[in-house]
């Protein structure tokens, strides 16, 4: 994991670099407001990590992965003087968070003790792993990886936003045709995520009853629906929507490449990574989940669709 996690951070530290030497500088404005951002980015990324290494509770980022998005967007939306396309972008992403975070809440990531609720189930997996025998070691690894890059990556998926500021192209029909389609993404990930939560939830509730399980909650994992089709539907939209605010950058420059483009470049590397790791997990405790993977697309629906009656 340490070289996977290394390798994310060169990235986010390269990628930004080498993009942005093959295009325009930022304005002034735009340097301005990336100043703003970058403050409030620091501090965050700090705090996430003070908070986690005294609570031993390490999901802080995932507490905010939702939610500073929202701030980030409206920074630049006030720094743009509410230009029409960065207003429209900014509504998008607080639609986004609202009901990320709304699934991140009912699922026990928040409580009245904001430095409390559930922690990912994976950082105490991966903390038992060889590597991280030292405690230095996962200090260390909190502090560049959970903390720095997660934060960081979360201000470059905005950044499209930045790259579209004093744009002299006016708001047009492409600028709705993206809206119109990150709407959809985000009722595709709202979908997929009531089909998990709700296939959970009741597995659990008959668990703890006592009830015997059938064939469909033997299975273990989430697979009808979306889950049919793709393994990660939710990862999917979630990718999607960050890769298609980028093209309001396409639509506000004339340019089909800008430095931008590595934010959601970058969260693809993440979310590859990330859905390794769970896989790998989940295989572990479901044997049904060997033959899901070989029978159902990751992100993109290309095989056919899983049938959990066959036999493995």
């Amino acid at each position: 994991m340490w070289k996977t996690a290394l390798f994310l951070i060169f990235t986010l530290v390269t990628v930004p670099v080498i993009t942005y030497m093959y295009d325009e500088p930022l304005s002034g404005l735009q340097a301005e407001t990336l100043c703003t951002l970058l403050w409030v980015y620091g501090i965050a990324a700090l705090l996430c990590f003070v908070v986690s290494a005294i609570t031993k509770n390490y999901s802080q980022v995932d507490k905010l992965w939702s939610i500073i998005p929202i701030p980030y967007v409206w920074i630049m939306a006030y720094y743009s003087d509410f230009a029409p396309r960065i207003n429209v972008i900014a509504v998008l992403v607080t639609l986004w968070g609202i009901r990320l975070t709304y699934n991140f809440g009912r699922r026990g990531g928040y409580s009245w003790k904001f430095w409390t609720g559930d922690e990912d189930y994976r950082w105490s997996l991966l903390r038992a792993k060889p590597g991280f025998e030292q405690e230095w070691k996962w200090i260390l690894f909190n502090l560049l990886f959970i903390s720095a890059y997660q934060m960081g990556l979360i201000l470059m998926i905005t950044l499209p936003t930045l790259k579209s500021m004093g744009s002299t192209v006016p708001l047009n029909v492409w600028d709705y045709l993206l809206a119109g389609i990150i709407l959809l993404l985000i009722v595709v990930e709202f979908i997929a995520d009531e089909q998990q939560y709700n296939y959970q939830e009741a597995k659990h509730k008959k668990i703890k009853a006592g009830e015997e399980l059938d064939d469909y909650y033997k299975v273990g994992f989430t697979h009808k629906g979306l889950w049919a089709h793709m393994r990660h539907p939710n990862y999917a939209a979630e990718q999607g929507i960050w890769i298609v605010l980028y093209f309001f950058s396409v639509i506000a420059t004339g340019h089909w490449i800008n430095w931008s483009i590595a934010g959601s470049l970058l969260l693809v590397l993440l979310f590859k990574g990330s859905s390794d790791f769970s896989e790998s997990i989940t295989k572990e405790k479901y044997p049904l989940y060997g033959r899901y993977i070989r029978e159902v697309g990751r992100f993109i629906p290309f095989k056919r669709k899983f049938k959990a009656a066959k036999t493995d």
